[in-house]
């Protein structure tokens, strides 16, 4: 993203109205529902255009927005991941049950795989995630078969798994060498939403239609962003 896109879409570091902490951030995803962390196609919908220029890239916890995507997923109050449009964004956890049901199309994985409905690159990354387990990214490509050597497609499939509920981001972990010590970026660690928030939680929504939860959450959507395009509506949020 060039650096005069991004200061021409986020706030003023004396914008009253901006996001300033993360409990901020969480008064908001659970007001609004749902929360892409950048600029898109539906304007104002972002925590990008919510929060001030300067916090961004600060090294600061208390208020760089980067770090505090790293601290909600570690913290669960909010669920994270690659959730709108492949792009990173937070989801309340009143609609987390409304998007697993409208994204999965009310299957759990194990029935759209035993309908013929999931593909099998997805099936081996879903194997892996017994007990409640959760992977770094590295080790999950490579318990999955998707290492050197081994199958294309791999970030690919893990963000369709997130769009559709079946994974969310649950940490950020570095690398540690044989003394211990961390390294190096931070990784991304994968979890399912049922085993950070329980299957109860996460399959509430399953009563009601596929159908009815979309409509549901494009209507929340029209509502939020009044002047945005359907189509940008139905691209991000469906």
């Amino acid at each position: 993203m060039a650096e005069e896109e991004f200061l021409s879409r986020a706030l003023r570091w004396d914008d009253p109205n901006r996001i300033k902490t993360i409990q901020d951030l969480y008064d908001c995803v659970d007001w609004v529902g749902f929360l892409p962390l950048f600029a898109n196609g539906v304007p104002g919908s972002s925590v990008e255009e919510s929060t001030a220029v300067w916090d961004w890239w600060s090294e600061d916890p208390e208020r760089d927005p980067w770090l505090w995507r790293e601290q909600a997923a570690r913290e669960g109050r909010v669920a994270y991941g690659k959730f709108f449009d492949g792009r990173a964004g937070f989801l309340s956890l009143s609609w987390l049950p409304v998007f697993a049901n409208a994204r999965r199309d009310g299957y759990d994985f194990d029935a759209l795989w035993d309908d013929g409905k999931a593909r099998w690159r997805a099936k081996r990354i879903m194997d892996c995630f017994q007990e409640g387990e959760v992977h770094l990214s590295f080790e999950l490509r490579n318990m999955a078969g998707f290492g050197k050597g081994g199958e294309p497609g791999f970030e690919g499939t893990v963000t369709g798994l997130q769009h559709d509920l079946y994974l969310v981001i649950r940490d950020f972990r570095q690398r540690r060498n044989r003394r211990g010590e961390p390294y190096g970026w931070p990784i991304t660690v994968y979890a399912t939403p049922e085993s950070i928030w329980g299957r109860e939680t996460v399959t509430s929504a399953y009563s009601e239609s596929p159908a009815e939860s979309r409509r549901r959450i494009l209507e929340r959507a029209r509502g939020l962003y009044p002047t945005a395009e359907e189509n940008e509506l139905k691209k991000i949020f469906l």
